[in-house]
């Protein structure tokens, strides 16, 4: 078999901000951003709706901003030392984010297996946003589900770290659950709990909710890193129990 580790982005890996926040920040409406993200947290728009917003508000972004954006962003430490152990030991690691494709996608660089993200049109904007390219938090359980089907496993050899309301619905069906910096949407769920700024003393943590007896690693040749993003349609429906 072997383990799958999932790490949610936005408030976990990138501590305490959000991508969208970090994109703001480089091109100065972070003012606008807030009272959206506002509207978001009352209902007034949805996560479709949010990422419509959003593109109307970046449209001067381009790729070397991301870059930018990304590289100033108040990451965790250890992000790289914990990529290559898992890889070291047979393991698999994905991001699954809400957060737009453009910027998780600099994720790779750092040594993730996969990094799974809200579908955007290419930099410089010049098409609309697709609503079927845009995540919400159930599709990560589907998305989970993919994985484990592609590496062979159950979900007992699935570990998850996240941090706050979007990671419920995975955390419910994971046993091996860590709240990374978290808010009170994963108390009572998560396994064990994390807080503070390196990535490695999480990973620690993590391991030990592993049942290492029935999630033998085997290591040997790798598929190639990739960047994928999921849709709301019949391609992205949960895979059977595998393993």
């Amino acid at each position: 078999m072997g383990i799958l580790h999932v790490f949610d982005m936005d408030g976990t890996l990138l501590r305490g901000s959000s991508a969208s926040y970090q994109v703001a920040q480089a091109l100065g409406n972070v003012d606008d951003l807030i009272a959206l993200e506002t509207q978001l947290a009352a209902g007034e728009v949805d996560s479709p709706g949010f990422a419509v917003a959003v593109h109307r508000m970046w449209l001067n972004l381009t790729p070397a901003l991301v870059a930018t954006a990304f590289a100033a962003s108040p990451w965790l430490t250890g992000i790289r030392e914990v990529c290559a152990d898992i890889r070291r030991r047979g393991e698999w690691s994905a991001v699954i984010t809400l957060s737009p494709d453009f910027f998780a996608s600099h994720l790779l660089d750092l040594g993730f297996d996969e990094v799974v993200a809200s579908r955007f049109p290419a930099l410089p904007f010049t098409e609309p946003v697709d609503p079927t390219g845009i995540l919400n938090p159930i599709d990560k359980v589907r998305i989970v589900d993919r994985l484990r089907a592609r590496y062979g496993l159950s979900r007992s050899c699935c570990v998850a770290y996240g941090d706050s309301m979007s990671d419920v619905p995975l955390f419910r069906q994971l046993e091996a659950t860590i709240a990374v910096n978290a808010d009170e949407h994963l108390d009572g769920i998560a396994a064990t709990s994390y807080h503070g700024g390196d990535l490695t003393e999480a990973y620690a943590l993590a391991r030990a909710l592993i049942p290492s007896s029935q999630c033998l690693s085997l290591p040997g040749p790798r598929r190639e890193a990739s960047t994928t993003v999921a849709t709301n349609d019949a391609a992205f429906e949960p895979a059977g129990e595998c393993g």
